[in-house]
């Protein structure tokens, strides 16, 4: 009887004692770890368990250390049991050498409740979010339908209905459509644009106004000075000497490629990788050029010119910053520190980052002073001076010459090239060195080597000797008996040619700043087989001279070579053509695979300490690369495959922030788990899947969506409720109002002053400096084009813009922080540009068909704003106008009232309403 009734009390109480603890461990409340429990670990504990530091060998950064036992011996987490986790009893300790965190205030009642539940819950890990795929079919909320325009607005409304706020009316016509002008090309519309607008009846009459802008060429000029704040785009080098860099075609390409609305997937996979790009029987020669210049993208990284320092660390410099840029470009991915320790926060490792280092590790670059590789192409007018040049000598090329041919405009730099050394031209410019040894530097605008001293070398790879039986220099020089040798292979290599060089200057010594004038030397070269490693060095005779000469560049010669046979007016023409310049635009060139690197990774990121070595490969938390190449091309395409959770995600929110002021996610350079939330998360995946999908990657489809919007259009007035409720607009209740961004602020004076030069591409022009003299050379009309194609110097950029919160461009730049500061209030009044707009719109009211003065100051504020004036505002200019002409007529100006209206449409340039969108 005993064993029967303890049976019926074991099958009672079983299903009790379950229930009992499913209820205790598991409660009514589910703790997700991402929301409640990561933000506490990040925000309390992960200083000291995380990625920098791993005390007592606990790290919270990935799931198996969290769960794996510490340096105690014990398990600080076990899952379903919280008393005997040993976490638990750190943070509950009133012990302080105990509790957790250690010297810090302790966890609250609610987090330490929370993190229990949590672990009696199973302690389920969760990815961050950005680290899953977005779904690809996003549920629209079925509200606001009255609202809605497209898509998008459901999606806000329903966060607003959630908010209890509603959408604001739609902004009127002209400030619609100047918003929209200035958002897509970067300028206002002009008056006539806003009038066929205004009475435009039609219903498409706002999409039409969209289609055209989409088409304007000025399209391009505007994003791309977005994208160049990404890739770090600058004329000049940076570091100490901050040499000028001749990098503008890159800038032109992005243009080019915005313009013809290029899909982003390929946007992307030509500049990471386009010299891998196959190349396909029918590509077009333009296209070919286009994806060398592309993978300039990489190439805007600083290079440090500096005497004395070493190049290997600065080419390891150049690929830690091209990994980091690559990640915050393209996956909104925090990696600077990872190249030292493991990432505070996100899972990943300190080997990761030295992995994707590996993709770029085996360019040809390496902070040569002469950045080589190049790709070299014509300006227009010295293309056609090179067809016609060779057109005349293939026509004078005797019959047994005839095979030589120049083989016309493909790739033309590169054919000239090849037909020079065919004709047997061999010269090399000195500044094309392959490598130096220290102290070596360029002179005369970086087209002469100097600081040639005793024992300096240059090397210049793979020159081919055979048959060259002397070599001739040219150079200038103050130093009398110095010696240029020719070695091979080393700088104590086989010496096969030592050549005496002379004083080309009237006297002797005098300092190399004042040489000005050249000569030639040659000398006999030991017959010599085959292709070599050739070495340069530089000798000093019996005197010390502290630099020996400015080479210009040597011209391997031979008897047995076809030009030799020509006519005198033929081998002229021969060496004119050698001498017109190409562009010679940076670019990302691989080395062979006989040649590939090795990586290591740099312990604590010294490039001089290297631990184990690395192949190429991605973070472990997202997709693998099993299905492409271990290279940069094969990193290229997985960054814009489907399955990354992040590239659709950054670059769309990017676009959203340019247009709305802030990100649907703040943080755009930071999509890990201490960066911002997104306020409408549904909506950022929604976008990023239909970019994808639907788009197939088109940037203009996606910012056709966007301004279509109902979200877009609405009034940026802000009412009391949203003043305090939502005071920047994170929850899309009203219009975008934000302050413009340095270019725009300064294209806009010039369009409607009527100053602004339309002219597209080219090299960098320098507007008037302040702090730059030298820039008032610059060519008439130079001065007002557009504000993208500004020379931009690193160490001193173009005042204006940086007063603006543009970015000095040494690093990758996601956002720009917007100020305000009385240093942009003194720049608007005073900046050249800014007073000859001022000037410009002053003439245009002063012979206006208005009488009055009072009239002519409300013509110049409607030509400003396409608006008329308030009554107050009109008395307020009218004043100003007043005191300024009493004041220069004191000063017995001969043009005072042009000078009164000059400083009343500086005082029109410099209000919230002009500088703010």
């Amino acid at each position: 009887m005993n064993l029967q009734y303890l049976k019926w009390v074991f099958i009672i109480a079983l299903p009790i004692a379950i229930l009992y603890f499913t209820y205790k461990n598991w409660d009514t409340e589910h703790i997700s770890y991402n929301e409640e429990i990561r933000p506490i670990f990040n925000k309390k504990c992960i200083v000291c368990h995380g990625g920098v530091k791993k005390n007592g060998n606990f790290s919270l950064l990935f799931p198996e250390e969290a769960y794996a036992k510490a340096k105690s011996g014990k398990y600080a987490i076990i899952p379903y049991d919280a008393d005997n986790s040993e976490v638990m009893k750190r943070i509950k300790s009133h012990d302080p050498d105990e509790r957790m965190p250690k010297d810090k205030d302790p966890l609250t009642d609610k987090e330490i409740q929370k993190i229990e539940k949590w672990i009696n819950q199973g302690a389920k890990w969760e990815n961050h979010w950005a680290y899953s795929p977005p779904q690809q079919s996003v549920n629209i909320p079925n509200v606001g339908n009255d609202w809605a325009k497209n898509e998008i607005d459901n999606f806000v409304f329903e966060k607003l209905k959630q908010e209890g706020l509603s959408p604001s009316k739609e902004a009127d016509r002209p400030t619609l459509l100047r918003r929209l002008s200035l958002d897509l090309i970067g300028l206002p519309p002009t008056l006539q644009e806003t009038k066929d607008f205004v009475n435009d009846k039609s219903p498409n009459a706002y999409e039409k106004q969209v289609d055209r802008l989409l088409k304007s060429p000025a399209f391009g000029e505007r994003w791309a000075s977005m994208w160049l704040d990404l890739a770090r785009y600058a004329d000049s080098k940076g570091y100490e000497k901050d040499l000028d860099r001749s990098i503008w075609k890159y800038r032109d390409w992005v243009i080019k490629a915005f313009n013809a609305d290029m899909p982003f997937d390929q946007f992307t996979i030509h500049q990471l990788a386009g010299d891998l790009l196959p190349s396909t029987p029918n590509e077009g020669i333009e296209s070919l050029e286009n994806r060398y210049i592309a993978t300039a993208f990489h190439r805007n990284t600083m290079a440090n010119d500096e005497g004395g320092t070493n190049d290997e660390e600065f080419r390891n410099m150049a690929i830690i910053d091209r990994v980091s840029t690559t990640m915050e470009v393209w996956q909104g991915t925090t990696m600077a520190c990872v190249q030292c320790h493991s990432h505070p926060y996100d899972p990943f490792r300190h080997e990761d980052f030295y992995k994707l280092a590996a993709f770029f590790n085996n360019t040809q670059d390496r902070d040569l002073y002469n950045e080589k590789p190049h790709f070299k192409t014509y300006a227009k007018d010295k293309e056609q001076d090179v067809i016609r040049l060779t057109n005349w000598i293939n026509s004078k090329l005797p019959a047994n010459l005839s095979n030589i041919k120049h083989s016309g405009k493909a790739l033309l730099a590169e054919k000239t090239n090849d037909y020079l050394r065919k004709l047997g031209f061999y010269r090399i410019e000195a500044e094309s060195f392959d490598s130096t040894s220290r102290h070596i530097e360029l002179w005369n605008n970086q087209k002469e080597i100097m600081q040639t001293t005793e024992g300096a070398y240059t090397v210049y790879e793979d020159i081919d000797l055979t048959n060259i039986e002397t070599v001739k220099y040219r150079y200038q020089s103050g130093a009398e008996n110095a010696f240029i040798e020719m070695r091979l292979g080393s700088s104590e290599g086989e010496l096969i040619s030592k050549v005496e060089t002379k004083c080309s200057e009237k006297e002797v010594n005098v300092g190399w700043s004042r040489w000005n004038q050249y000569t030639t030397s040659s000398g006999k070269v030991k017959p010599t087989k085959g292709i070599h490693d050739v070495y340069l060095v530089f000798r000093k005779g019996k005197n010390f001279w502290t630099d020996l000469m400015h080479l210009d560049w040597m011209e391997l010669q031979s008897s047995k070579i076809p030009i030799r046979t020509l006519p005198k007016t033929v081998q002229d023409s021969v060496e004119k053509l050698a001498t017109i310049d190409a562009i010679a635009t940076p670019i990302m060139v691989e080395r062979p695979q006989n040649k590939a690197r090795k990586t290591h990774v740099f312990i604590r990121g010294n490039w001089m300490m290297k631990g184990s070595e690395v192949q190429p490969d991605v973070p472990a938390i997202l997709p693998n690369m099993k299905n492409y190449p271990k290279n940069r091309l094969g990193l290229a395409e997985w960054l814009v495959n489907k399955q990354n959770p992040l590239t659709s995600r950054v670059i769309v929110n990017r676009f959203w922030e340019q247009l709305f002021g802030t990100g649907l996610l703040e943080s755009l350079e930071d999509f890990g788990s201490m960066g911002s939330k997104p306020t409408h998360p549904e909506l950022l995946d929604w976008l990023a899947v239909k970019f994808v999908n639907d788009d197939n990657w088109k940037v203009k489809s996606l910012l056709k969506k966007i301004v279509m919007s109902a979200t877009y259009q609405q009034s940026s007035l802000i009412s009391k409720q949203l003043e305090v409720k939502d005071p920047r607009n994170l929850l899309l209740a009203r219009g975008p109002r934000v302050r413009l961004s340095s270019e725009q602020i300064r294209d806009q004076a010039l369009a409607i002053s009527g100053l602004l030069n339309p002219t597209m591409f080219g090299p960098s022009v320098r507007p008037p400096n302040p702090t730059d003299g030298a820039w008032r050379r610059e060519k008439s009309g130079n001065q007002f084009r557009r504000a993208i194609y500004t020379y931009w110097r690193r160490t001193n950029p173009y005042p204006s813009m940086i007063t603006f919160d543009s970015p000095q461009r040494n690093v990758c730049v996601s956002r720009r922080v917007r100020t305000n500061t009385p240093l942009q209030a003194l720049t608007t009044l005073n900046d050249t540009v800014y007073y000859a707009a001022a000037q410009n719109i002053a003439l245009k009211m002063q012979l206006s068909h208005a009488k009055t003065i009072k009239d002519k100051i409300r013509a110049g504020y409607t030509h400003i704003f396409q608006k008329q004036p308030s009554q107050s505002k009109t008395a307020l200019l009218e004043n100003l106008y007043n005191d300024a002409l009493i004041d220069f007529r004191k000063k017995k100006s001969t043009k005072a009232e042009l000078l009164a209206l000059t400083l009343t449409a500086n005082t029109m340039l410099n209000l919230d309403e002009f500088l703010t969108k």
